[in-house]
């Protein structure tokens, strides 16, 4: 009988807006794990306890969502310009795949408060009292994000006042700012539309075309329209992920968007690539039910935005996809900014299946390409448990 021994790591659990996952530094990763590859891939996924057929992790830390299937790692950056550097890692629930193709924007906030705790951060740059804006590099997607942590008696406090639609208790705001959210490599709208006519499968949509906005700003998203696809954007996530025959819908629009997006060459790549690009649908503001019973008044949201989250509808609102959706209602015509009424704007407020949330976003046009310079949202983050996860040693 195999006795192989267990090893501990040092990790901290926390939340940071309507997700949770494992962090570690860098530094306090097994050696082999240090570096980007597979032996760090199986280490991430045996802590979450991935894959698993019956889709429950029980035998890990992770919660069995795409919001609770993540791992963070952090190190002291060695550019001046940042603090720390930061790598998300979306760990896939039933596959043996991290994917790291993109942010987290929810864990974007607990990495400030982590940072400064773990001692990431220089002594001198956190007052007694008061705000400590730590600087980040997003090493995904090479992006830089700036979080405003709140400081009481030198310590971060997590405690407070401010609410957050998703999560149950309140707790102390923390105020993430992305800077130049677009696609550094790219145009923002990879085809040089606002909108665009996607060639799906007759099975998604009669005629086999829906119009899309596809645009990467925060994460590569893909907007279509709620009633194009049969749906009224007050869905909850019983109807959207019971729904086999919708999922899958949903997954060929992915795909499909993905290679229009040029982030895959073929449709079958999309399997590997879970995370990115996000697809959401939009409608005008309506009256509806959030899955916590609060009544949401069309009156109080500019849209309705519902988005899946690998493979499944996200029970609140990725915080990347929030960046999208505002920088997207910022430009003049894309699906999201007619849902909203058209216009031009610098915060967009909108109904998610929590409840509500509001994001600021600011937008130029340069040489007639459309480019963001920023992205604001507030968001909370708190420890849930901190020491050791442990993992058996030859698991990696």
């Amino acid at each position: 009988m195999s006795r192989t021994p267990q090893i501990r790591i040092p990790a901290t659990y926390l939340r940071g807006g309507t997700s949770k996952g494992v962090f570690f530094r860098l530094d306090d990763l097994p050696e082999a794990a240090q570096s980007p590859g597979p032996i760090r891939d199986a280490l991430l996924l045996r802590v979450i306890g991935s894959p698993d057929p019956y889709q429950k992790q029980i035998d890990g830390m992770g919660g069995a969502t795409s919001s609770t299937s993540k791992t963070v790692i952090l190190s002291k950056s060695d550019s001046p310009d940042h603090d720390v550097d930061y790598l998300f890692g979306q760990v896939s629930i039933d596959k043996p795949f991290v994917d790291w193709s993109g942010n987290c924007g929810n864990l974007s906030a607990a990495v400030g408060p982590f940072a400064i705790e773990s001692g990431l951060i220089d002594a001198e740059r956190i007052p007694d009292n008061g705000i400590a804006t730590v600087r980040i590099w997003q090493a995904n997607i090479g992006k830089t994000i700036v979080s405003r942590v709140p400081i009481t008696d030198g310590k971060v406090q997590e405690t407070g006042d401010f609410e957050l639609d998703g999560v149950t208790f309140p707790a102390a705001e923390v105020a993430v700012e992305f800077t130049d959210p677009a696609d550094g490599d790219g145009a923002m709208f990879p085809t040089g539309n606002v909108i665009d006519e996607l060639e799906v499968p007759e099975e998604v949509v009669t005629g086999g075309v829906l119009k899309a906005t596809l645009i990467n700003a925060g994460i590569p998203t893909i907007f279509i329209n709620a009633a194009d696809i049969g749906y009224t954007g007050t869905e909850l996530q019983e109807a959207i992920n019971s729904d086999t025959r919708a999922l899958a819908r949903f997954e060929a629009i992915r795909a499909r968007g993905a290679v229009r997006m040029g982030l895959i060459e073929h449709v079958d790549q999309a399997a590997n690539r879970q995370h990115t690009p996000k697809v959401a649908f939009v409608a005008p503001p309506a009256d509806y039910l959030s899955s916590s019973g609060k009544q949401v008044a069309a009156s109080d949201i500019d849209l309705l935005v519902r988005a899946l989250s690998m493979g499944k509808l996200h029970h609140a609102m990725m915080g990347t996809a929030a960046v999208a959706i505002s920088v997207a209602a910022a430009v003049p015509g894309t699906l999201v900014n007619l849902a909203a009424g058209g216009g031009e704007r610098t915060s967009v407020s909108f109904g998610h299946p929590s409840g509500t949330l509001q994001v600021g976003a600011e937008v130029s046009q340069i040489n007639g390409q459309w480019t963001a310079t920023k992205a604001i949202m507030s968001r909370s983050a708190r420890v849930l448990m901190e020491g050791w996860v442990r993992v058996p040693g030859d698991s990696f």
